[in-house]
């Protein structure tokens, strides 16, 4: 609905990352830098950390569109709190070796597949996500998988992508011989005013913006507030902003708007924690303060839906009329 009353090519805050729209902003192009140079080296552990949604994927699938499938075999593990042997299975089964077997059948196989790749001229890259939630024990297995080498050749590469927690994990004394085989380490933060600025525009022009709809600076700067620059949460902002103006007919986003929609979003994800009334024990009856506060969240809620609702009948009605 959006794209069509906007003339979109396509839906340009989509939260699926995707390479295509990739924003080079200073941190990412900084991030990315950290990766290629890591790369170059041939060997250890390259990492990448951030908070959720601050765009970690879709530098790793920029960097893996750019890879020659020819030279590199890539494999990718996204983690859920294992431990050791599970990653090793893990593992086993991203470079296509049987997860099945001994601990050493493991190792085994995992050894000889990076041997065969390397006698064909393909260097084999791990990229472990979600790291931040693997134990010791797995970080320890993906060291020693780092020791396997050929004619003096290191013939595994890792990445490990995490949150911010995983730079407190590896700062453990029990890790000190993984710390010592990181070659680059970069986190991602948000993205500055101007930036997010530039990368609401970025989007909407890859999606075929052409100017409508206008959006005031001060509302751009109204979605950087709320979304502290964060790629993912200015995505899921936007896209609501965007639902909200082809529902209302609008063309110009302005402050009001943005803040409004942003506390609605606040409010559907139970996360409005300000605007919240205060707790109260159980058994304890209702305060006036609380209940006037509790009909004025109602009263607003079913006003917006109000609005939707008759917005979404006058669309259906011109379709209906074409």
């Amino acid at each position: 609905m959006l794209i069509e009353h906007y003339g979109l090519r396509e839906h340009p805050f989509l939260m699926t990352p995707d390479p295509r729209l990739f924003y080079p902003s200073q941190g990412h192009a900084r991030a990315y830098a950290h990766l290629t140079y890591g790369l170059a080296q041939r060997e250890g552990f390259v990492i990448v950390t951030g908070e959720v949604g601050a765009g970690k994927t879709t530098l790793i699938e920029r960097l893996c569109g750019e890879l020659d499938p020819t030279l590199y075999a890539v494999a990718r593990v996204a983690t859920t709190q294992v431990q050791g042997d599970d990653l090793l299975r893990l593992v086993a089964h991203a470079f296509h070796v049987p997860p099945d077997g001994t601990k050493a059948a493991l190792l085994t196989g995992i050894a000889d597949a990076l041997r065969q790749g390397a006698a064909a001229g393909r260097r084999h890259l791990l990229i472990v996500d979600e790291a931040q939630a693997l134990s010791p024990s797995a970080l320890e297995e993906l060291r020693m998988l780092s020791n396997i080498t050929d004619d003096g050749r290191a013939l595994l590469q890792t990445l490990l992508l995490g949150q911010p927690q995983l730079r407190r994990l590896l700062a453990s004394p029990d890790l000190d011989q993984l710390r010592q085989r990181v070659l680059a380490s970069y986190h991602l933060s948000g993205l500055s005013r101007e930036e997010t600025h530039a990368y609401v525009e970025h989007r909407l022009r890859a999606a075929g913006w052409s100017g409508s709809p206008r959006w005031e600076e001060e509302a751009l700067d109204v979605v950087h507030r709320h979304s502290g620059g964060i790629p993912r949460r200015i995505n899921r902002l936007c896209s609501r902003v965007l639902l909200a103006g082809a529902l209302d007919g609008s063309d110009l986003f302005t402050p009001a708007m943005v803040e409004g929609t942003a506390l609605e979003l606040e409010d559907d994800l139970g996360a409005g924690l300000p605007d919240a009334a205060p707790s109260r024990p159980v058994g304890q009856p209702l305060q006036l303060t609380e209940l006037t506060h509790r009909l004025d969240v109602l009263e607003r809620a079913t006003q917006r839906q109000e609005r939707l609702f008759n917005r979404l009948m006058d669309l259906v009605s011109e379709m209906g009329r074409r």
